[in-house]
């Protein structure tokens, strides 16, 4: 079943994405998202979330080391352990997360004495239950309150979040650094805005979560990887081309890392076919939280005015955005 699973989602997906000549590619231009808002296309938002991260792309980059950056990616996506060897490890909190996903049994008060023994984890807690997401009639002082404002999935979604900020954030290399804090911004934001649409797609919150959360690792290990490969030389290249199969390759990324860390078979298909119209519920619920919680950054980074961001967006799409403004990085 797992042998047929990897084949399945990325036999093809692979060569679909492979590297092409680079030498007549045009430069990055993400203009049309201030047009389209949400309507644009995947390759749009990706672009202009690129130049975010990127900073200022360099288009004077050989086109010899565009292939070579791509096809060194490529290997990546088949050789997972080797791409999961470039980010630490996501804590052993994850898998008793996932297997007591149903487990209602623990009542607010067991959790609360679970969570006291970590000062740290307290004030996350407290934090969380006092945040615009939760938005509390009066502020939020004690953990027993905070417990019940968040309820277990909320708090299962916290921890994950605790659990998953290493992966990302704890990172050497100068573009891994610089990349670093937008790309986690980017995950809090997807992994919040996919558990909200879930319900609309008949997924499952917490998985989607954990969907938003590990969908863009894979960006993370290939700058990683181009930091190891050019040391303090390195740079990011600007062409449209090199853009797209740097995020075609990193999701694959994302994905078969996902699989190694035994996440469940469906979230490891969510991220393989994030936003493709035939996908599954939860591909289709990341798919959507990933270009709003890109459009949401843009918007605040003033790279994209706010009324062109929401440009296209139905109610339910507004009403998550607008829920992304105030969230602060946790």
């Amino acid at each position: 079943m797992l042998k047929g699973l990897i084949s399945r989602l990325f036999g093809r997906r692979s060569d679909a994405i492979a590297p092409a000549d680079t030498r007549a590619s045009e430069p990055v231009r993400p203009a049309a998202v201030q047009a389209q808002g949400v309507r644009a296309s995947a390759g749009d938002i990706n672009a202009a979330f690129y130049c975010l991260v990127a900073g200022d792309p360099h288009e004077d980059v050989p086109a010899a080391t565009e292939q070579l950056i791509l096809e060194s990616l490529l290997r990546l996506v088949k050789a997972p352990d080797s791409a999961a060897s470039l980010v630490p490890r996501v804590p052993a909190v994850i898998p008793p997360l996932l297997r007591s996903l149903r487990d209602t049994s623990l009542s607010g008060s067991d959790l609360a004495r679970q969570i006291a023994q970590d000062v740290v984890l307290v004030g996350e807690v407290i934090r969380e239950a006092n945040s615009s997401y939760y938005s509390p009639a009066t502020p939020v002082r004690n953990l027993e309150a905070a417990v019940l404002m968040l309820g277990q999935n909320g708090l299962r979604m916290l921890l994950a979040r605790v659990a998953f900020r290493p992966v990302i954030s704890q990172q050497s290399g100068r573009l891994a650094r610089l990349s670093a804090p937008p790309i986690w911004a980017q995950a809090e934001k997807c992994a919040l805005a996919a558990s909200m649409l879930a319900y609309e797609h008949g997924a499952e919150p917490f998985e989607a979560y954990l969907a938003g959360l590990m969908e863009n690792v894979g960006l993370i290990v290939a700058f990683r990887m181009i930091d190891q490969g050019f040391g303090d030389k390195a740079v990011l290249p600007g062409s449209a081309q090199f853009c797209r199969g740097l995020f075609g390759y990193a999701r694959m990324i994302s994905a078969r890392i996902a699989m190694l860390w035994d996440f469940p078979p469906n979230v490891v298909t969510a991220i393989a076919q994030a936003g493709e119209a035939d996908g599954p519920p939860l591909a289709q619920a990341l798919g959507k939280a990933d270009r709003i919680s890109k459009l949401r950054l843009l918007a605040d980074s003033g790279r994209v005015g706010i009324d062109a961001a929401r440009a296209g967006m139905d109610a339910t799409e507004l009403q998550c955005f607008d829920k992304l403004k105030d969230k602060e990085p946790g």
